[in-house]
């Protein structure tokens, strides 16, 4: 500040976040961006809820406080699956723990009212936009109130943040202040009745705060009206009363032009964490330092994820000649060796895929393009990723562009020239996909493919990697304990791994995100979309089943899955042959067939 000769901020912004200069990272996105704006803007990141000089640090911004928990929810960063604490946060120095608040945007913007009376809030990013409605914690076990209410803000801005704070921007300079602004696409503001009147027919009302804390089936509802009103170009501004107020939420904020998107990446990011860590690396920062991010957005819907409520479901690409400056600027960092780790975003291979029928595209209220079958005006030519990989690869100092983003499967079954590609030049070894389950119905909660997709593709990357010469392998992930998955699933897929030969290192407890479809079933019990009553496994007993039985092959793990097995009356899978997941206890054996500690009397 003394140095560009300011005497005061007009933007402050605080994250829990270590700041990294990066364009992957939100704070420094919106940083930069109310930069070019012509904006004075300061950052504070990881503030001390007990210290107050930490929030002082910068003064009284003149416009407002932007807080954000950082790139991810805060109570994710804090809590496993199953609640127990984190044993570090990959987005603060040296990956340490428990520096983050739980429920930071809340905490934070309490220090900000208690320090600064007058100041306004403005809050964002993912944890603002998840918390928008009236949703499930699964950390309280509760119904909470819109983050916006909650939190005592002025203002929520929910997804992507440049196009709606260019507004914000504008009417803070017109000498506005945030409580007054309405009708900003991808805002939420608190509201009187009477304002609530003035929409009309304009507006739509869900099922209130007061009704979805009563009613699993008015919650039900409410998540549906949600989802169903994410497209830009034709959703509602949607209200839910809370008390004696109305939370309104207007539409989401309209998609970026190429040449809109290509500036925002192309401000200028330094590309580094603040010198004040020193030493202290941000583990985040290491995976995609060397990466570029090549569009926003995913249509595949899947129902635990929070993407679609956030960066939307069309995909906005950058221009090749974008990526390839920004790989070109990857060269010249300190400690490139060559191997550019990343080029993809929220899915690797959706890059310039988009609706073939924009009348239809503006009113489509799918929740999935890909799901239950990909739709048949959906355009999946990977072409034009080809060519921005070929360019990406052939620029000088680059050794080698890698995929790291994970690659959605049914779409790249659709181009074998995309595999082939994928397979000779952009595969360190090994790829990772994620099929999630092998049961169609799990699957279809999921809006996952079938696993014949995955099987599909499987065949493709194997007999593609041995036409190149090459030793590579497919990782695929799975979640343990979804909403639909009982044990009769889990033991099928545990069946499924033992007839593949797999062995999975890696579980991930399926955690029910806020605003996401899976922890609406979760909670409610209901698929708010379909109707449908589904089971999700809640008590410790049945997730720790599930989880073991992924992992069947871990001794460790042997007692735990002999009780599954039990429980589901599949006694069957214990023993010693080829289709057995776990061996029988030495006092179980059949005398008729005894065990004598070798081959033959197995046989026997």
């Amino acid at each position: 500040m003394k140095a560009r000769g300011w005497n005061k901020l007009d933007v402050i912004l605080v994250t829990g976040d270590a700041y990294v200069d990066h364009p992957s990272f939100g704070v420094a996105m919106v940083g930069r961006y109310l930069e070019s704006l012509g904006v004075k803007v300061g950052i504070i990141d990881m503030p001390d809820i007990n210290k107050k000089e930490d929030f002082t640090r910068l003064g009284t911004p003149r416009w407002f406080f932007g807080v954000t928990s950082g790139n991810l929810d805060s109570m994710i960063m804090r809590f496993t699956g199953m609640k127990k604490p984190r044993s570090d946060d990959s987005y603060v120095p040296g990956g340490k723990a428990g520096l983050r608040p739980k429920r930071a945007v809340i905490a934070y913007c309490n220090k900000i009212r208690e320090t600064f009376k007058e100041s306004n809030i403005l809050i964002g990013g993912l944890e603002a936009s998840l918390r928008r409605f009236a949703h499930y914690d699964y950390w309280d076990d509760r119904v909470r109130r819109s983050l916006l209410l909650d939190s005592k803000a002025d203002l929520l801005l929910y997804g992507m943040a440049e196009k709606p704070m260019q507004q914000i921007v504008e009417a803070m300079q017109e000498g506005k202040k945030l409580s007054e602004l309405r009708g900003i696409l991808g805002t939420c503001a608190a509201i009187s009745p009477e304002e609530r009147k003035e929409l009309g027919e304009n507006a739509l009302t869900i099922p209130s705060f007061e009704e979805v804390i009563d009613k699993k089936e008015k919650y039900a509802r409410a998540s549906k009206l949600i989802h169903l009103n994410q497209n830009p170009e034709s959703s509602k501004t949607l209200t839910q009363k809370h008390g004696n107020r109305y939370l309104c939420c207007y539409p989401p904020v309209e998609m970026m032009a190429e040449k809109e998107l290509d500036a925002v990446f192309n401000l200028p990011f330094i590309r580094e964490p603040h010198p004040k860590y020193e030493k202290n690396s941000i583990p985040a920062f290491e995976m995609i330092r060397f990466s570029v991010t090549a569009m926003r957005g995913c249509f595949g819907g899947c129902s635990f994820c929070a993407l679609t409520v956030h960066q939307g479901k069309a995909i906005q690409s950058r221009s090749a000649s974008s990526i390839v400056q920004e790989v070109e600027k990857v060269t010249q960092m300190e400690g490139f060796t060559g191997y550019v780790s990343d080029i993809g975003g929220p899915t690797a291979n959706m890059y310039k895929l988009r609706c073939t029928d924009p009348k239809t595209e503006a009113v489509c209220k799918r929740i999935s393009c890909v799901h239950p079958k990909i739709c048949k005006l959906l355009d999946v030519d990977h072409s034009a990723q080809i060519e921005m990989l070929k360019k990406a690869r052939s620029v000088k100092g680059v050794k080698k562009v890698f995929i790291a983003s994970g690659v959605r499967y049914d779409l790249a079954n659709k181009s074998p020239e995309y595999m082939k590609e994928l397979v000779k030049y952009h595969i360190s070894g090994q790829l990772k996909v994620a099929p999630e389950h092998t049961d169609p119905e799990v699957l279809d909660v999921m809006r996952k493919p079938g696993i014949e997709e995955y099987e599909t593709f499987k065949k493709m990357f194997e007999k593609t990697t041995k036409e190149a010469g090459l030793e590579q392998y497919l990782v695929p992930y799975f979640i343990s304990a979804h909403p639909g998955c009982g044990l009769k699933e889990q033991i099928g897929l545990a069946e499924w791994m033992k007839k593949n030969n797999l062995r999975v290192r890696q579980v991930q407890d399926f955690i029910p995100a806020p605003m996401t479809l899976a922890a609406d079933i979760y909670y409610t019990g209901i698929d708010p979309i379909t109707g449908k009553k589904v089971h999700s496994a809640k008590d410790e007993k049945e997730k720790r089943f599930q989880r073991s039985l992924m992992q069947y092959f871990k001794p460790e793990n042997a007692q735990t899955v002999r009780d599954a097995l039990h429980q589901a009356g599949r006694n069957d899978l214990i023993g010693y042959g080829r289709k057995q997941l776990v061996p029988f206890y030495r006092k179980e054996l059949n005398p008729k067939r005894p065990f004598h500690g070798s081959g033959k009397g197995r046989k026997k």
